[in-house]
């Protein structure tokens, strides 16, 4: 009955109600205790919080070192740079001492390393040792006929962008682009452009000090003082100093001729050889115009009062006068805005004060003569194509035709050999391949180069190359 009652009518027992003195201690625990826990807080804030380990995978990578040399090494030195280029070639070519009989071979053809030490922003000093045809051998028996030389060698003081001075030291003559810039991935052709291996007698450097800066945006200028050009082809070793009577015993070589051009003239670079005392002096313009843009060009005066060496004679015991030499070139090189297609053109030209006092026209070899000239003009069309990525690397292939003529033999000549020029030098060649680019640090070539020579059974020596260029 009990249990019926408190289902139907909802009793329950009675509980007693908390006094308000037991209230008021509860409601002061809790605030003692909310208090303790904002102080708590208040000191987990004031505690820094500890360093999170992260997992090797998600680490941190720390800042890429230099690569400084070669590249890809960092340099133990502050402010040292090491850099290189070189080229490979092989293939086959006529060789026209053998009545343009092929042969087919490999030359390695030059390795150049680049130091650079920056002593300062300001003061920054350069070189290039260069190591051709695989280095230097005394012994016949290792079969190398190589060399090992200082190519550049100068320290820069750069005062500001309009005037600069480079100290003396061993600099590249700024006569032609590619006597300037002849690293194998800035030229498509095997080897180098006709007009850089004679005329200008690229690598053409020589004892010299320059200045030079900018006259206005986009237009340049060096002028450089340098030893002089000699009519002196012989090897170091027949040089004398020009007191000995006969001073060349054996003979000499012209270092000006209608066969090599200038090839063989450039001054020595060591010890005090050198066999004129004549300075010579070359100014440089180069030029970027803004309102055509992909436009370069330069042009260039060469000019020495004297290539004639101490003690120079000709065979028939006539002593040899001052020869002046004025040297011109222009080129223009234009890459085509959003195309593909490059154009470039040289021209250059070497006038000689007299021609009399050449040794050429007085060493009874009537076929090497010089008139009063040589000339040449080269122009080459290029087109750039993109192949997309592959190896890591963006693939680019440039097929190119270049034309070039040339005259070494013009009138005016001079001298005690017979007056029988027998247009030697006087050239039209044409050149075409292609060049593969892997990135721009390296060049694949092809080329094949036809001459077609004016003297009659003249030369024969064309040929078909492969190469290997590379530059970093």
């Amino acid at each position: 009955m009990v249990l019926l009652a408190v289902l139907v009518c909802g009793w329950v027992p009675r509980v007693d109600a908390a006094s308000p003195e037991e209230i008021d201690q509860k409601l002061k625990a809790m605030e003692e205790e909310m208090r303790a826990l904002k102080q708590q807080l208040k000191e987990l804030k004031e505690v820094p919080a500890p360093a999170v380990q992260t997992p090797p995978s998600e680490s941190v990578q720390p800042q890429a070192a230099n690569k400084d040399i070669l590249g890809f090494l960092p340099s133990p030195i502050e402010g040292l740079k090491l850099g290189m280029y070189g080229e490979f070639k092989f293939g086959m070519q006529q060789n026209p001492d053998r009545n343009g009989q092929w042969q087919s071979g490999f030359d390695a053809a030059r390795i150049v390393l680049l130091p650079s030490f920056q002593f300062t922003d300001s003061i920054i000093f350069n070189a290039e040792i260069e190591f051709e045809h695989a280095g230097f051998a005394a012994d016949a028996d290792d079969k190398i006929n190589g060399a090992v030389g200082i190519e550049q060698a100068w320290v820069d003081f750069k005062v500001n962008p309009y005037f600069n001075v480079r100290s003396p030291g061993i600099d590249l003559v700024p006569v032609g682009y590619t006597n300037l810039f002849h690293e194998p991935t800035l030229f498509y052709s095997v080897n180098r452009p006709t007009l850089a291996n004679g005329l200008i007698p690229t690598t053409w450097s020589a004892p010299a000090m320059s200045v030079y800066g900018k006259i206005v945006d986009n237009l340049h200028y060096q002028v450089q003082v340098s030893s002089s050009l000699e009519d002196f082809g012989s090897g170091f070793d027949s040089r004398t100093d020009g007191n000995s009577v006969p001073p060349f015993p054996e003979g000499y070589d012209p270092g000006i001729s209608g066969k090599t051009a200038l090839g063989l003239a450039r001054p020595p670079l060591g010890d005090f050889r050198q066999l004129t005392n004549a300075p010579a002096t070359a100014v440089r313009l180069s030029y970027t115009p803004p309102f055509i843009p992909g436009l370069g060009g330069s042009t260039s005066v060469y000019y020495t009062p004297s290539t004639t060496p101490r003690g120079a004679y000709s065979d028939t015991g006539t002593t040899l006068k001052r020869s002046s030499l004025t040297l011109i070139d222009s080129e223009v090189r234009y890459r085509l805005p959003v195309t593909g297609f490059e154009f470039r053109g040289e021209y250059v030209q070497s006038i000689f004060g007299s021609p009399a006092n050449l040794r050429a026209n007085n060493d009874t070899d009537p076929t090497d003569n010089v008139g009063r000239t040589m000339w040449g003009i080269s122009g080459e069309v290029a087109y750039h194509f993109g192949l997309g990525r592959a190896l890591g690397a963006e693939w680019e292939i440039v097929p190119f035709y270049r034309y070039t003529f040339q005259s070494l033999q013009t009138s005016g000549f001079r001298g005690t050999d017979e007056n029988t020029p027998t247009g030697s030098g006087r050239q039209q060649i044409q050149t075409m391949g292609f060049a593969l680019f892997p990135g721009k640090k390296l060049v694949l070539k092809l080329t094949y180069e036809n001459v077609l020579d004016h003297q009659s059974g003249g030369c024969k020596c064309d040929y078909v190359l492969g190469g290997v260029g590379f530059y970093f």
